[in-house]
């Protein structure tokens, strides 16, 4: 039982975990991966892996991953070019690639070979080279019989590029979406939550005849938010980053006052 101090005012997913997004993301992989060991069949075993990415200034503000260091004049600069070859210029603009651990679950059977990829979506998921690269690897793991199931939880990043070619339905449309797909990929199962409400137990597909798995998404996520002690570090008080806007805003206020959080 999570203490009442330490739960989310928010009955689903919390918007002010967002900028904590590396951490809550850790927690997710490796608290999903514990669940699914729990309950997968005695034949299938979940793992968390991980590949490197580099996240690049998708909307034009905030960066995470790559920055760029300008130095003038371009003599003063203390690294020597890629090729060696000194070039009179005013400014030299370096590159810096800060490299970014992702995190996923596997769930393999005994074989090794790989049944279902389960993905908490960052935003460079979601946004330039990164989302071009996952949709690739994305039609590669459906071309290779694999399930997959994407759960996202952040709102930067463009999700309805990520969905496509599929178009949502103007009656799902919701802050935070799941979605399932099974080769060859032509369906897409799709579990919109709202801001308001709690996120779904989502079903995950795994082999013809296995037993129904659930991966139940809102309590792992009041979990890490009572084991990561955000009810002690979180400002209610400052507004969202990023903003809320619209329904969301309102719900919002709506959910901080009735929880004390709000004056």
């Amino acid at each position: 039982m999570i203490p009442r101090d330490m739960e989310s005012p928010f009955a689903g997913m919390d918007p002010y975990l967002e900028p904590h997004w590396l951490d809550v993301h850790t927690k997710l992989v490796t608290y999903a991966a514990d669940e699914l060991n729990r309950v997968l069949p005695e034949t299938l075993v979940a793992r968390t892996e991980e590949r490197v990415a580099v996240e690049s200034d998708w909307d034009g503000g905030r960066r995470i991953g790559s920055d760029v260091r300008v130095f003038s004049p371009a003599s003063a600069d203390p690294t020597a070019g890629g090729s060696g070859v000194a070039v009179d210029a005013p400014f030299k603009l370096v590159l810096e690639l800060d490299p970014v651990i992702e995190r996923f679950i596997r769930i393999l059977d005994a074989s090794g070979r790989l049944v279902t990829v389960i993905e908490f979506l960052s935003p460079t998921n979601k946004s330039g080279q990164g989302l071009e690269a996952y949709r690739e690897k994305r039609s590669e793991l459906l071309a290779a019989g694999v399930n997959l199931v994407e759960v996202d939880l952040v709102r930067q990043g463009d999700w309805r590029a990520l969905l496509r070619p599929h178009v949502c339905p103007r009656d799902a449309l919701a802050t935070y979406r799941v979605t399932i797909r099974t080769p060859p990929g032509v369906a897409v199962y799709f579990f919109p939550a709202r801001l308001r409400d709690k996120l779904p137990d989502v079903p995950v597909p795994l082999r013809p005849g296995d037993p129904r798995v659930v991966l139940p998404l809102q309590r792992l996520v009041g979990e890490l938010y009572s084991n990561g002690r955000y009810g002690l570090t979180l400002d209610y008080g400052q507004p969202c980053d990023p903003p809320l806007k619209g329904d969301d805003a309102a719900a919002a206020e709506e959910l901080l006052r009735r929880a004390g959080k709000r004056s």
